[in-house]
């Protein structure tokens, strides 16, 4: 089965990702900035969106990785 994503998500694919990129969640729209990190799962700050764990949610609405948005890359 072949994934289609619109405009804007991230899809999984790190290579349009550095690691001050921006990225919202497309369901409640917090914005993970990786100067901030993720204190509700304990993410430190200066934590790359790509270097997230595999099985990260959002914190606000348990969003999936994948489902996030790039808001500047």
């Amino acid at each position: 089965m072949t994934r289609s994503f619109f405009a804007g998500s991230y899809g999984g694919d790190d290579a349009q990702l550095n690691d001050a990129s921006l990225l919202e969640c497309r369901i409640c729209w917090w914005v993970y900035d990786p100067a901030v990190g993720d204190p509700v799962h304990q993410i430190p700050p200066a934590t790359p969106f790509t270097a997230l764990p595999p099985d990260w949610a959002c914190p606000v609405c348990a969003g999936q990785r994948d489902a996030f948005l790039v808001v500047e890359a």
